[in-house]
């Protein structure tokens, strides 16, 4: 879809409820690869569109590989309920194997995983369940969804309830929404600067189902009673969020989805080796805020891979070296 250099790989995952199965590898390749390699995952009511990202690492020697998980974007197949999962460790088959390819079949010696909201609580959870196998790095996390952004009364009662509930009869569709206020911040049909497909990531999303939600709060929960990532992690997000359901100029200057104090009161729960870095004016996803948010975003990742992964010079390949001192 996004033609060269992108390449396209899909994962057989076999059948379940719905039938077949599939999750989606899209590999950019580095002009002068370095052993180096990005596995990025994306978030609820999301896909891979993000090319910049992959360029800002491609220019650096890093070739990039991003994950349309099953059920999403590119790995959404006919009759399938769109973003729907019974478990978060129904993710970890594609995460292995795409692991495996970046690994194994292509020879990389050094992976970096990165995840985006929800892509940030899975991978969260796969990095702690593969703590003991090598096979990320490090780990960065762009605004992870640690917690339900709602009133302790819905984040808690309301929710268990609603678990309860998908438990029982997973595919019911809950009186949720994530409104339009987000999709409205970026979309350039709207009041932002970046195109995606609509169809996999509508403005208001997809219909939230109880089976989902019972996932994610267990994962959650499983979160805040702490981890064990062996691997540095860098989790970032903004300084503020937007709660207005209603348009407002702030909603362009703020995470319009998730509660940031959440990502930052959970983040020692992740393991030994956390950083925190903030960004004032930072979206949800921060790296579609604002030109000098979103470079001040790139840079911040840039100095944590060189500090903590001995990635070596994070600078394009082409740049010009500074003045000898």
């Amino acid at each position: 879809m996004l033609g060269p250099p992108y390449e396209r790989q899909t994962i057989d995952l076999g059948t379940d409820d719905e039938g077949p199965v599939v999750a989606t590898v899209v590999r950019r390749r580095a002009e002068r690869p370095t052993g180096r390699a990005v596995l990025y995952v994306h978030g609820f009511v999301d896909y891979f569109f993000q090319t910049h990202l992959a360029d800002f690492f491609a220019e650096r020697g890093w070739d990039f590989y991003a994950l349309d998980l099953r059920k999403y974007g590119r790995s959404l197949l006919p009759g399938q309920t769109p973003n729907f999962c019974h478990e978060i460790s129904d993710y970890f088959p594609e995460l292995d194997a795409a692991a495996e390819i970046i690994r194994k079949d292509d020879g990389h010696d050094t992976l970096l995983a990165m995840g985006h909201s929800t892509g940030g609580l899975v991978i969260s959870l796969w990095a702690d369940a593969r703590r003991d196998t090598g096979t990320i790095d490090g780990l960065v996390l762009n605004s992870p969804f640690f917690d339900l952004n709602a009133p302790w009364a819905v984040r808690r009662p309301l929710a268990a309830a609603a678990s309860r509930l998908g438990r029982r009869a997973p595919h019911r569709i809950l009186p949720f929404g994530l409104g339009t206020v987000y999709g409205e911040s970026i979309h350039s049909d709207h009041r932002g600067e970046w195109t995606y497909d609509l169809a996999w990531k509508p403005l208001a999303g997809f219909p939230v189902r109880a089976g989902w939600l019972n996932a994610i709060r267990t994962g959650q929960r499983r979160l805040r009673a702490g981890l064990d990532i062996q691997v540095p992690v860098l989790l970032a997000c903004s300084t503020r969020s937007f709660r207005g359901t209603k348009w407002h100029d702030n909603a362009t200057l703020a995470d319009a989805v998730l509660d940031v104090e959440h990502m930052v009161r959970y983040a020692p729960r992740l393991g030994r080796h956390v950083t925190v870095a903030r960004f004032d004016g930072g979206l949800h996803d921060l790296t579609l805020s604002g030109p000098a948010v979103r470079k001040k975003v790139f840079d911040e990742v840039g100095r944590w891979a060189e500090a903590f992964l001995a990635a070596g010079p994070t600078a394009p390949a082409d740049a010009a070296p500074p003045d000898a001192v």
